[in-house]
């Protein structure tokens, strides 16, 4: 097998439980959600698994390491990724929830946004290089380990951030019908994206 079954019991857990802790992609959902409605914040939810696929590989692969290794890399990473969360924190107060305007976020800008924003998180990287190698029998081949493992953390990001996201934009729904509540959220919203710009340039190193 691919992975000791014995270990990939351990994993599961730990991995579960990780998921449920509330962090960037959560809170990326769940303003999402609240801005553009369930069907948006189960799409990005999506694309943030994939962009923690893509993580996984590249930590596989070894990439992952050497950027780690590489300061300047991951702060060039992590301005890009405060400096998009701004991007979107602006344009949730400029035009409020989607909904109230009589416009809708698109599942397929909703997928590039959540992947994007797990791509430029470069706290992501140090916790799978920190992470799944405790998981990773170093006589077994590498990569395919990691793959197993970041689907497994995939799987359970997606269905907690979505069941998150769509858990908001039930919320959203009912309060977007009044202006002043519509304005309330999209100022939520861009609260949301703020604090997780600001949270990602206060990130020390490792």
């Amino acid at each position: 097998m691919i992975v000791d079954p014995l270990t990939l019991m351990a994993f599961v857990p730990a991995a579960l439980a990780l998921n449920l802790t509330p962090g960037a992609d959560m809170m990326f959902c769940l303003g999402l959600g609240l801005r553009a409605g369930p069907r948006p914040a189960i799409a990005a939810s999506g694309g943030i698994a994939l962009g923690g696929m893509v993580h996984v590989t590249l930590a596989g692969l070894g990439l992952a390491a050497a950027i780690a290794a590489f300061p300047l890399a991951l702060d060039v990473i992590r301005w890009l990724g405060v400096a998009y969360l701004l991007w979107l924190a602006w344009g949730a107060l400029r035009q409020g929830p989607i909904r109230a305007e009589g416009r809708a976020m698109g599942a397929g800008r909703a997928f590039r946004e959540g992947m994007v924003v797990n791509l430029l998180n470069p706290k992501v990287i140090l916790f799978v290089l920190a992470f799944v190698p405790q998981f990773v029998d170093p006589a077994r081949a590498i990569l395919p380990q990691f793959l197993v493992c970041g689907l497994v953390l995939a799987l359970g990001g997606f269905v907690i951030n979505g069941a998150v996201g769509v858990s908001a934009g039930g919320l959203g729904r009912r309060l977007a019908t009044s202006p002043r509540l519509a304005r309330g959220l999209g100022i939520a919203s861009a609260g949301i994206f703020a604090a997780l710009a600001a949270r990602l340039a206060l990130m020390q190193r490792s």
